[in-house]
């Protein structure tokens, strides 16, 4: 489960990044976001307010979007479902096929937050990128111009699991010719299958556990996951 996000908006790296993976055109969204630290939560309790901000989805195009996939519109806004749908995993399933597809988009963090069961409570980590880095995502466009969304997870990986079990956050390769493919709004490129069926992590991760993700205060010894070979 990928159930927090930090986005530093002025983080350097995240200008790095857009350049390195030929999505400059975007370098001035993001370059006057204005200094800030940005919590990003799914919209549990129905909160269709809770967005994934600057969503990519083109290579000139950025969108904000409720971070739970099960939405319909009503009104100007979502009326969020009751199923759990921040997370797209089973991507065999026809619920996820289309976005898949079609509605592939990319998510710039600098930081996640994970959680494992400890005794009768949780334990969370908030890991932190040595640089920016990308998830993938998907996302759904309704007729009042708002978006529903998720975040790509895969099957347990075998280093990430000691800080999250049961799943494993869809880390997109920092590679250019992979991220215009991703974005093509085509069917899945054999690349896109190959990485989705056997997910890395493409940058350096510092773990800290803490008491809460927004707070990030510290309660143990700092671990570093290191990049897949």
């Amino acid at each position: 489960m990928c159930g927090f996000i930090q986005r530093v908006t002025d983080n350097p790296t995240i200008i790095d990044l857009l350049e390195e993976v030929g999505l400059g055109d975007l370098v001035p969204h993001f370059a006057e976001q204005p200094p800030a630290t940005l919590n990003f939560y799914p919209a549990f309790g129905g909160n269709d307010s809770r967005q994934l901000t600057s969503l990519i989805t083109g290579a000139d195009n950025v969108i904000d979007a409720t971070w739970w996939f099960d939405c319909q519109p009503e009104g100007d806004h979502l009326a969020v479902g009751k199923r759990t749908t921040f997370n797209a995993r089973n991507l065999d399933s026809g619920f996820w096929r289309h976005a898949l597809n079609h509605h592939r988009g990319i998510v710039i963090a600098t930081a996640i937050g994970e959680s494992n069961p400890v005794g009768n409570g949780k334990q969370h980590y908030f890991m932190q990128g040595k640089r920016a880095f990308m998830l993938g995502a998907l996302y759904r466009p309704f007729d009042n111009g708002r978006y529903a969304s998720a975040v790509i997870t895969r099957p347990p990986h075998e280093r990430f699991s000691q800080f999250h079990e049961k799943s494993f956050p869809f880390f997109l390769p920092i590679d250019g010719q992979f991220v215009a493919d991703w974005l093509s709004g085509e069917p899945l490129h054999p690349a896109a299958m190959q990485e989705l069926d056997n997910p890395k992590l493409h940058m350096e991760l510092e773990v800290t556990p803490v008491k809460t993700f927004k707070s990030a205060e510290k309660v143990g010894s700092v671990h570093t996951l290191h990049i897949d070979n």
